[in-house]
């Protein structure tokens, strides 16, 4: 019998659209003759599974289910393509976890430490991962301009400390635009990060369980035509993604077995995506993304196409390791 399977897209955040566009792309991809795969979007105001013909059908949330033409559909498992809340950061782990049902993303602790920039950094730290220079803020001190500056340089880079695809990002050249810029970060998260500039070639290395092994994907290099790797590089065309990058042997191992490490260290399951910046040809880590985009521009997908994994056996080994 095939395994009903919930593609979980959309969410609560400014990474919707983008959501259901990796949730498509799961959707067409599962292999029908192993799994019944169904559209679920998971939006703030409502849940619903959306049929064929466009016709919504609401989720119970007591117990994640779906009625459709009298008959009520039971999911074997979520596979989750939700980026931002309540997707990337725990809250949705958490409720499957509480009603049974496994899913192919990581564990809601996970989630919720790897989403927040901040405290991920101050948990690598004791494993000896590089970092960008950083100073914090919560939504309501005051911006010391002099102090912030006096630790991480200009330019510098503020971010939202909780959001994704660069959305409430600024690079920073000069003193006087750095209060606007924390303004910018504050509409979208109410924690904000503040990194000095790492200069150098920026990658981005998958990482996934497949098979039953952690699997490090090839490194993609990423050549922004924008300031920084920004909404429009990564979802408009603004970048050159190149796959493999054009680093040496040994900064890809390098760069690998880091991404690896983390990986293992924090007890990943599923797909991420880690940043990396090869600052003074040592690799410095960004952010991970435990929720990585897997639409048509999106980089993990082009990376297991490198490795020689098809879409159709990626996402199905993603839900054989959920089970």
């Amino acid at each position: 019998m095939k395994k009903k399977i919930a593609i979980a897209m959309g969410g609560y955040s400014s990474e919707s659209r983008i959501s259901i566009n990796s949730g498509n792309m799961v959707y067409k991809n599962l292999d029908p003759a192993l799994y019944e795969p169904y559209r679920v979007h998971i939006m703030q105001n409502e849940w619903f599974v959306v049929a064929d013909d466009g016709t919504p059908y609401p989720i119970n949330k007591s117990n994640f289910t779906v009625k459709i033409h009298d008959n009520v559909i039971v999911f074997d498992c979520v596979f989750n393509t939700i980026h931002g809340t309540p997707g990337e950061n725990g809250l949705l782990q958490a409720y499957l976890n509480l009603v049974g049902i496994p899913q192919t993303s990581c564990d809601f602790y996970q989630a919720a430490l790897t989403f927040n920039k901040r405290d991920l950094i101050s948990v690598l730290k004791p494993y000896g991962i590089k970092t960008a220079v950083n100073y914090f803020l919560n939504k309501g001190d005051e911006v010391k301009v002099d102090e912030i500056i006096k630790r991480v340089g200009l330019p510098c880079f503020v971010k939202a400390n909780k959001a994704g695809s660069s959305f409430g990002i600024t690079k920073v050249k000069e003193a006087k635009d750095l209060e606007q810029a924390t303004k910018v970060a504050f509409k979208e998260d109410d924690e904000v990060i503040i990194e000095s500039f790492l200069d150098g070639t920026e990658v981005s290395v998958g990482v996934i369980t497949y098979k039953g092994k952690i699997l490090a994907l090839p490194v993609t290099e990423i050549v922004s035509e924008n300031e920084f790797f920004d909404y429009e590089a990564k979802y408009l065309g603004k970048s050159q993604e190149i796959t493999p990058a054009r680093i040496s042997k040994e900064q890809t191992k390098e760069v690998q077995n880091i991404a690896k490490l983390i990986y293992s260290k924090l007890k990943m399951k599923g797909f991420t995506r880690s940043e990396f910046i090869f600052h003074n040809d040592q690799a410095h880590f960004i952010e991970m993304n435990t929720t990585p985009g897997l639409s048509e521009a999106s980089i993990l997908p082009q990376q297991a196409t490198a490795a020689g994994i098809s879409l159709k056996d990626l996402f199905g080994s993603a839900v054989e390791a959920a089970f």
